[in-house]
């Protein structure tokens, strides 16, 4: 494993992550540890917990054991699951409860907090104007946290949250296609000398002034979703001429200025081991630079299933239909029936959509859900 500095915080983590989201959702404990030991086995020594329920936190840190010692915990302040969905509060009593919980569970003390979820104006004010702010900063005084950071997907609005002095690292959402403008755009007139050109070609100006800011203050990335939940290495969903390996979505996201870490979701441990595999890579295989001038379509509007869409009035399963239908997709003559079991399975289907928009207002990836509720209805049925 190679490790780098994360930005001012002096923490020194494994250039890939784990993020622990797809270990939820009632894995069995032996599944969590054997992904875990390999991760561990393999030198990561970052690891995300964003889940706000108790059961799959007990079950990470019962499978770390004696090394959570050596183990940085990202954990997220104002994650929540009121009425059993994922969800966001900025009240600080109910910050408290939930993050007093993953204290307890992670031996009372926790390496980044994290303030969840920072990607509109609102929420801007929300964490600045509600003394939730004052709260993170309390768990630093206090010695409950040892670094303060957040998580975004929003280049605008990280932004404006590094600019308050606060945050001494980031969590952000980097890939080639989230990054990149159509080809043949180019946003050197944005700099005023040399410096990141090569880096910064085709990149969105907005992400790349968030990337040249984080190089210039010290503010360290650990990047979430490199691999685009999967799309970006799958011919069928990529936007680009062909998929890209797994090892060159990593290295494109460890190439960007300030990243320290990659972060990628792996639910077993042969993922974990196939990820860990881009250690081994020669550059040739890594690179990645003839396959970014060739994407076909934009990637915004396409569900990576996050689940910050949620909480749902009528509590369904955004991420897993969406996840479901994508499946299905790609044999509509012959839907495998492991797929049908699993939507039928869920307790609330897309024919529940009272298309209140909800989850669209909170999507940071411009999903159109009611149109996939709808579409997931018809090919369900």
């Amino acid at each position: 494993m190679e490790y780098r500095r994360l930005g001012k915080t002096g923490l020194q983590t494994g250039i890939i992550g784990l993020g622990c989201e797809h270990l939820d959702g009632g894995k069995p404990y032996g599944q969590i540890k054997e992904t875990i030991d390999a991760a561990i086995e393999g030198g990561v020594n970052t690891i995300d917990v964003f889940m706000p329920g108790r059961d799959i936190r007990e079950a990470i840190a019962k499978a770390l054991g004696e090394r959570r010692k050596n183990v940085i915990i990202q954990g997220h302040i104002g994650s929540t699951d009121i009425n059993q969905q994922y969800d966001v509060s900025r009240d600080p009593s109910i910050a408290h409860k939930y993050f007093e919980d993953m204290l307890r569970i992670f031996g009372g003390h926790i390496e980044l907090g994290m303030m969840f979820f920072i990607d509109t104006d609102d929420d801007y004010r929300n964490v600045f104007d509600t003394g939730f702010a004052e709260y993170v900063q309390r768990l630093k005084q206090q010695g409950d946290i040892g670094h303060i950071g957040f998580g975004s997907h929003n280049p605008v609005t990280a932004i404006k949250v590094i600019e308050t002095g606060l945050p001494e690292m980031l969590m952000f959402s980097i890939n080639p296609a989230f990054d990149m403008l159509p080809a043949g755009e180019y946003i050197f007139d944005h700099f005023d000398n040399d410096f990141g050109k090569d880096l910064f070609k085709g990149i969105d100006p907005e992400r790349a002034a968030l990337y040249a800011l984080c190089e210039q203050r010290g503010i360290g990335i650990n990047a979430m979703k490199p691999l685009g939940a999967g799309k970006l290495i799958s011919a069928d969903h990529t936007p680009f001429a062909k998929p890209l390996t797994i090892g060159q979505c990593l290295h494109y996201t460890l190439s960007r200025p300030g990243v320290a870490c990659a972060l990628t979701g792996c639910k077993t441990a042969d993922e974990m081991k196939g990820v860990l595999n881009y250690l081994q890579l020669t550059e040739e295989e890594k690179d990645f630079s003839e396959i970014l001038g060739t994407m076909r379509n934009d990637f915004k509007g396409s569900c990576v299933y996050c689940n910050h869409c949620q909480p749902c009035p009528s509590e369904i399963d955004i991420a897993a239909v969406n996840k479901y239908l994508d499946i299905a997709k790609l044999n509509l003559n012959e839907i495998p029936p492991s797929v049908k079991s699993h939507y039928k399975g869920l307790m609330h289907k897309a024919d529940e959509c009272t298309q209140c928009g909800h989850c669209e207002n909170r999507c940071p990836f411009g999903v159109p859900v009611i149109q996939i509720m709808e579409e997931a209805d018809r090919v369900f049925k």
